[in-house]
Order: C-alpha cells, then sequence, then structure tokens
C-alpha cells in the first residue's frame, strides 16, 4: 500500500448472507466494516502484543451505514477502510462498500475509542497512546508499508 493506495479486502457474497428478499442482510454489510476494520488493524499491530501488553484495546462506540445499491449472492465487493484522529478520546474507522465494476453499495461511519481494560475507560490521545504501545500508525493513515 503506498501513500495514494487505500486500502480495501475483497469479499464474495455468500447465499447463507442474503435476506428474504434475495439480497445482503442488512447486518451483515456491518461484518463486512468489521472484516476491512480488523484487517488493517491486524496490519497495523494494533491486535498485537504492544496493545495487549499496555492493556489498551481498541472499542467500537457507534456504527452507522448509509444503503446505496442491493448486493446478491455471488457479487464480490471491494471494502475499505480509512481512519481519521481527532483531538478527544475517540477516532473513526469508515469504509465504503465497493462492487467490482465501482458501483458504492454502502457507506459506514463508525467511532471508535481506546480503552484502558484495568480502568475500563477511554484513554485520551489514542493516536499518541497507540504509537506508545509501538503501533504503526503510518499504515492506519494509509501512508505506511
Amino acid at each position: 500500500m503506498t501513500e495514494h493506495e487505500r486500502f480495501q479486502v475483497r469479499i464474495k457474497v455468500r447465499h447463507y448472507e442474503l435476506d428474504t428478499l434475495g439480497h445482503l442482510n442488512h447486518a451483515v454489510y456491518h461484518s463486512y466494516g468489521e472484516v476491512a476494520r480488523l484487517e488493517l488493524m491486524e496490519k497495523a499491530g494494533v491486535l498485537g502484543e504492544g496493545m495487549r501488553e499496555a492493556k489498551l484495546a481498541a472499542v467500537l462506540l457507534e456504527s452507522h451505514i448509509i444503503f446505496r445499491r442491493e448486493l446478491r449472492a455471488g457479487d464480490s465487493v471491494d471494502v475499505t477502510c480509512e481512519v481519521k484522529f481527532g483531538s478527544g478520546k475517540t477516532f473513526h474507522m469508515d469504509s465504503n462498500i465497493y462492487k467490482v465494476d465501482g458501483t458504492l453499495a454502502a457507506e459506514i461511519t463508525c467511532t471508535l475509542g481506546l480503552m484502558d481494560l484495568d480502568r475500563r475507560k477511554l484513554v485520551d490521545d489514542p493516536r499518541g497512546r497507540m504509537e506508545q504501545a509501538g503501533i504503526n500508525v503510518d499504515v492506519l493513515l494509509g501512508a505506511g508499508k
């Protein structure tokens, strides 16, 4: 992944993920976003020893989805993930789900925080705390390899 490439994973829509109308069940769209978030976190080291040793974990606080186009069994989709840090205790990991022809099927916005696992409270400056734990934040932001 270079500075100008977005992070994405390809997923094939499976028959058992369909609703009674024959298109992808609404909850599965959220699962696809979770796949992309976890893949990116794994690539950056968020799921590794540094975070466990620091007794920190990323927690999902809010998820919102806008459905744009239906997906059907056999479709393949590319699910992106973009991380945005701000100045408070939360950060965003947003995903778009695209059909392989580039058609936008859904937009997912997620708010996360970084939890101190001993205190069970969100910590200030999640980006800084991740860096202290040895996380490659540049990978999260799309600038690292």
